[in-house]
């Protein structure tokens, strides 16, 4: 068995060493993967995105009709002490988890029962030089997925799946096609750059809108690079004159081969080049607004 690590982390209002936290075999995210949850990173102590990530765990409760259990305060000060924890890392996520509770098993939604709440804090690991200056390979797969993928649910069964198929074929990534369109990857969204502009499928029940959608698109905004959201074709994908995916763990990330195919010319664009620059400006931006910096007294 794996060693677990004696890292912080919050069960149900305590904070515990991570390998010292249980919950019941019955609860419904054990029994049903009935729940919800979100990554949030942070550089140099900074959250990164928080109230967009928040806003995100708000939609996916009410979706499923689990009580939010904090505030936005709360949430904050849960996340920002996990960080604080972890001092000596420069580079984390905070994994917030909500599941409906625990009760006898019943599909049913079970009323008046406490939500489980469980956080903890990781080392954030970002894709190295290579993989940014070279690109890195994905494959693709049909879509198999439910069609409620805008919640971020702990029921990630197929999402594991789709990430083993790229995991087999030595790729970064799955690239996932519902009926010959663009749905997203099997843990990141999808971006076609055309032209000059970048495109991505709109915002529905299809795709769960990451966080850098938002932020994606206000960075290119900044860039004066034309920003599109709509359904796009699997040709489209193929002709692209880049490729690129995003996430909290990735960031922005050059696609240069799919299906060993390569993409554009093969070698990472000036548009993700531009997006990269601006995602590390508004890294600073955000560390800046937030004070004291990590290592300096308030």
């Amino acid at each position: 068995m794996q060693a677990l690590p004696a890292t912080l982390c919050h069960l149900d209002g305590d904070y515990l060493p991570l390998r010292d936290a249980k919950i019941s075999v019955l609860d419904r995210g054990f029994i049903f993967g009935d729940g919800i949850y979100e990554v949030i990173p942070a550089y140099d102590g900074h959250l990164f995105c928080l109230d967009e990530h928040l806003a995100r765990l708000e939609r996916s409760l009410a979706e499923v009709r689990i009580a939010n259990p904090h505030d936005r305060e709360g949430w904050r000060a849960l996340a920002q002490r996990l960080v604080d924890s972890a001092a000596n890392e420069a580079t984390v996520s905070v994994y917030i988890q909500v599941t409906r509770g625990v009760a006898p098993r019943d599909h049913a939604m079970v009323q008046g029962i406490a939500p489980t709440v469980f956080a903890m804090v990781n080392r954030l690991t970002l894709p190295n030089e290579a993989a940014r200056t070279n690109g890195v390979k994905c494959v693709t797969a049909d879509e198999f997925r439910w069609a409620k993928a805008h919640i971020k649910s702990t029921s990630l069964l197929g999402a594991v799946i789709a990430r083993q198929i790229g995991v087999d074929a030595g790729a970064t990534e799955t690239v996932m096609f519902r009926d010959e369109w663009l749905s997203e990857a099997a843990s990141s969204n999808v971006w076609v750059v055309k032209d000059g502009t970048v495109f991505g499928p709109p915002r529905d029940n299809l795709v769960l809108t990451g966080i850098r959608y938002g932020l994606l698109e206000r960075l290119c905004a900044e860039r004066g690079i034309p920003f599109v959201l709509r359904r796009i074709a699997r040709e489209e994908v193929f002709a692209a004159d880049e490729l690129m995916i995003s996430s909290a763990t990735k960031e922005v990330l050059p696609v240069t081969l799919l299906d060993d195919q390569p993409i554009g010319n093969g070698r990472p664009g000036p548009i993700y080049q531009s997006l990269y620059a601006a995602y590390q400006e508004a890294k600073r931006h955000n560390a800046q607004a937030q004070q004291p910096p990590r290592g300096v007294s308030a």
